[in-house]
């Protein structure tokens, strides 16, 4: 096993070793193999934006096979999907790609500023399909984050006794933070403390502004002249923390965007000792051939060949 891989798996001391064994799964897997990184394709838009939103603009995503086998052909490190999606696929792909069974999701039907996502699955369901992990989201400053920080103590547990390892999207968003305030360096450092101490794995946050938020916090990065000018800067302390780089931190690629805008972000990510990338609508919603293409020059940039 490679050095990287090792070296990771030792940050997570009290897992069992299922768990660690479906770490290094996710590690040990794709075209970033033994590289310590990762490029994970995320398909939860359909639940979360609904259908037209997110397959439209390339209508194959439809079909939930469409997006196993981009993952397999891009060479990602896993796929991850809420429950009607990986039950479509996970036995036809059965062994070919490390799968996240999404546990939680949320709909914009009813849309609100404090948002409490629905549980969708369980973790018995993430054995029946033979997933690596199960991913949970959580809203920090929601009015409703007591609940779902305590229904995803309680996933976490399950999960992490049967073996599977603990990915979990945390996305600042509620009634007391303003919409500047959901990216800002002081809330998205926060939310990747929230997720590490409530036991994941794996943290996916959104890339944070140089923005900060919260008057008190402010002060703090003024008086210790913590460094958030460039994004490399920023990426450098959402990982710092997370337990000071030990535990894994992606970062999400959000709305369809220019490419040479995500491959300089992933540039960023790379420099600020991040993680890697899970990047969903930016993948999916473009032709095939030119979504494998995509990812794999967002791998070569983690791989360092491309600079």
């Amino acid at each position: 096993m490679a050095d990287h891989v090792q070296e990771i798996l030792s940050y997570y001391t009290s897992d069992n070793a299922g768990t660690k064994t479906n770490i290094a799964r996710l590690l040990n897997s794709g075209k970033l193999a033994g590289t310590g990184k990762l490029v994970i394709l995320p398909v939860d838009q359909g639940f979360e934006h609904g259908p037209a939103r997110s397959f439209a603009p390339n209508p194959p995503g439809y079909n939930p096979l469409y997006h196993f086998q981009l993952a397999i052909d891009a060479g990602c490190n896993a796929y991850a999907a809420p429950l009607g999606f990986l039950e479509a696929g996970a036995s036809q792909y059965a062994g070919q790609i490390p799968l996240i069974l999404k546990l939680n999701n949320h709909d914009v039907l009813h849309d609100d500023k404090d948002p409490l996502p629905s549980v969708t699955g369980s973790v018995k369901d993430a054995l029946r399909l033979g997933c690596a992990a199960v991913g949970f989201t959580i809203y920090p400053g929601s009015a409703h984050c007591n609940a779902m920080y305590e229904q995803l103590r309680a996933i976490a547990e399950d999960a992490k006794d049967s073996g599977l390892a603990v990915v979990v999207w945390s996305y600042p968003r509620g009634s007391a933070i303003s919409k500047e305030g959901e990216t800002a360096m002081d809330v998205v450092a926060y939310a990747a403390q929230i997720a590490a101490q409530l036991g994941a794995h794996v943290i996916k946050v959104k890339l944070p502004s140089a923005h900060l938020e919260q008057a008190a916090a402010k002060k703090v990065y003024d008086s210790s002249q913590i460094a958030i000018q460039t994004l490399a800067d920023r990426v450098r302390h959402v990982v710092q923390s997370a337990f000071d780089g030990r535990r894994i931190v992606i970062f999400s690629g959000g709305a369809k965007s220019e490419d040479k805008n995500v491959f300089e972000e992933a540039r960023a990510i790379r420099s600020g000792g991040g993680f890697g990338s899970i990047i969903g609508r930016n993948s999916f919603q473009r032709p095939k051939s030119e979504a494998v293409k995509f990812l794999q020059t967002i791998m070569g940039i983690y791989a360092g060949e491309i600079q």
